[in-house]
Order: C-alpha cells, then structure tokens, then sequence
C-alpha cells in the first residue's frame, strides 16, 4: 500500500458546520430570505475577502452597507452583526477521525477564509490541531488555485503524490488530484473514515487525540522561511 504523509483538509463544510437558520435571521430584521448570503457571496464581494484585498470587518461593513442600500426599510447592520457573532460548529464525527489519523500524519488545513480564521480556530479549539494552517486571504491565492494547493504541500513538507487531500468541493479535489494528491470529495463522515481506512490513514486503536500542542501555523512558517533567507 503507498504511504501517505500529510491530510490536507477543508474547514467550512468539512470540519465546520453552520446552522441553516439565516431566514429568521432576516425576518427579524425586515430583510428577504436568502439575503444575507446572496449579499455576502456575491463573487465580486466574495473574492475580495477571500484573496485578503479586504479584511473581515471590511467585509462585514459592506455586507452591512449593500444590504441597507437593496433594503433601505430594514434593520441590515443589526443583521450583520448578528450573523457575524455566529462562529459555527465542529462535526464532531469528523473531528473524531482527525483525531483517529496515524501520529505521524502531518495535517494541514486548507481554508479559503477571511482574515478571521485565526479567531473562529480559536474560539472553536482548533488553533493547536494543525501543523499548518493555509488561509487564502493570507496566501492572496484561493482553492482551486494551484499556487494554494502548492502552498499547502509547501508546509505540509510533502510531495504532491504522498499527499492526502479533503475537501467538499469538487473542483478544489479534481485540482488537487491533478497536481498528484489522492483526493476526496467529501460528503458525509461514513466516506471519509472509508477513504482515510483504505488510504492507511487510520490509527483505529486510539484511546487519546493524538493531535499535539505546539503545532506550527502557516504563519509561524513564514516566520521562519523569512529567517533564513536573511
């Protein structure tokens, strides 16, 4: 059987959940149903996050300030502000499986996120679980870009081909998978404990979570690449 060195992993839609409770939301604020997130993902918008041209709360305010520009009646940055407090949950089955990976599986998250990932981590106990974590609007590259996906292998310390790649869209897998990675398009935790248990992945006898404290991020990575080119 390959060896595989490295789980490269999704965030939202894999290991982070988010409630589908946005049209009370927006009842309760005089806003139509689906508003909040046709507004806040509409590409151009979107994009500007995600590529890190704009920050968080920059994003949020636009959010807010379209939504009060459709809808002059509602109640829009209430709205926002009440969405942006939601930090989503963990699936705690697939949460369970990280945990389940072999000692030695270098895992990465790779996330295109804005720049309150660093934050969400925190807040959902995640900021110690990865040896490295690759944001897009860090990077200024997104998935299925490949400049991101290299990145990732980058501080993965792996080659394309010894990489184990998860993510929920299936553009973002076929890029990976492209590049050399075994990928998989995830859908429900039952596959993805199948795919890790016949990639090799799995450390089934696990009594404790074997992720480790003091795990490096991405940006502890770019620290020290800075170091030594100097």
């Amino acid at each position: 059987m390959k060896r595989f060195d490295a789980l490269l992993i999704d965030f939202d839609g894999v290991l982070r959940r988010w409630p589908d409770d946005d049209h009370l939301l927006e009842a309760a604020h005089g806003l139509p149903p689906g508003s909040l997130r046709r507004t806040a993902f509409a590409p151009e918008l979107r994009d500007e996050a995600l590529l890190g041209r704009i920050s968080d709360e920059q994003w949020r305010e636009r959010i807010a300030h379209d939504l009060q520009r459709a809808y002059p009646h509602s109640a829009a940055e209430q709205a926002v502000m009440r969405w942006s407090a939601a930090v989503g949950e963990l699936d705690s089955e697939v949460l369970a499986l990280l945990d389940a990976c072999r000692p030695e599986l270098r895992r990465v998250l790779v996330s295109n996120a804005t720049s309150r990932l660093p934050r969400d981590l925190q807040a959902l106990g995640l900021a110690q679980r990865f040896h490295a974590v690759v944001n897009s609007s860090e990077l200024g590259h997104a998935k299925p870009d490949s400049y991101c996906l290299r990145a990732a292998l980058a501080y993965a310390g792996v080659e394309a081909g010894h990489a184990l790649f998860v993510d929920d869209d299936a553009a973002n897998v076929a890029a990976a998978v492209a590049l050399g990675a075994h990928g998989h398009h995830y859908r429900e935790p039952a596959g993805l404990r199948q795919w890790l248990e016949e990639a090799g992945a799995l450390c089934l006898d696990a009594q404790t979570p074997i992720w480790r404290t003091g795990e490096r991020s991405a940006s502890n990575d770019d620290d020290e690449r800075s170091q030594r080119q100097r």
